[in-house]
């Protein structure tokens, strides 16, 4: 099974900027058992771009989520994720283009892969606020970019956290002050605390 993988936009982006970037993806909102993987979403779910497109209509990429999911509550997760990253080079790692994390436990096994990997940087857009708020130390390493839309959306501070943001067009993303992350995947985690996506 291949854990890291590379969507179009992580394609594109690797090209641009000479590099090797993946991507991890589980479920989007819901595995097919219902189990829940993006807990605090709220408005996002009506138009969550990762329940369109190839992710439904590819059935054998929703399989493949599926299996992640599973993957991702054992604990040989950590283990065969570390094998994963030395093996294909991994220097940088978005975790979830689709899905958030569902649990502490599941957060913290994330902490740790980053632990074990100084060399290779990760990042995350996340609702699952609430799981950082509360003083959870992170690694240098391990880049976090709060996604508004969530249910606790009254956790970000816009001038302290880096956060991301939705707009209908790039001028009024621009105006507002935020970086275009919308086809360069890497202006997530520039110094810039906001981040913004035009929506599509």
């Amino acid at each position: 099974m291949n854990l890291l993988t590379q969507n179009a936009k992580m394609k594109k982006t690797s090209l641009e900027n000479n590099t090797k970037i993946f991507n991890f993806s589980i479920p989007a909102y819901k595995t097919k058992s219902g189990k829940i993987t993006c807990p605090f979403a709220k408005e996002c779910v009506k138009y969550c771009y990762a329940q369109k497109g190839n992710y439904t209509r590819f059935p054998k990429i929703g399989e493949l989520m599926e299996k992640k999911y599973e993957l991702s509550k054992t604990e040989n997760f950590i283990n065969l994720m570390n094998e994963e990253i030395q093996n294909k080079k991994a220097k940088y790692i978005r975790i979830h283009d689709s899905g958030d994390f569902y649990s502490i436990k599941y957060l913290n096994k994330w902490v740790q892969i980053a632990k074990d990997n100084k060399g290779v940087i990760f990042y995350a857009y996340t609702k699952s606020i609430k799981f950082f708020i509360n003083g959870l130390l992170l690694p240098k390493n391990l880049k976090i970019i709060f996604s508004e839309g969530s249910k606790t959306d009254n956790l970000i501070n816009v001038n302290k956290h880096r956060h991301a943001r939705i707009f209908k067009t790039s001028e009024a993303l621009i105006n507002a002050g935020y970086i275009d992350a919308s086809n360069n995947d890497l202006k997530a985690i520039t110094s810039n605390k906001k981040v913004g996506l035009v929506y599509h």
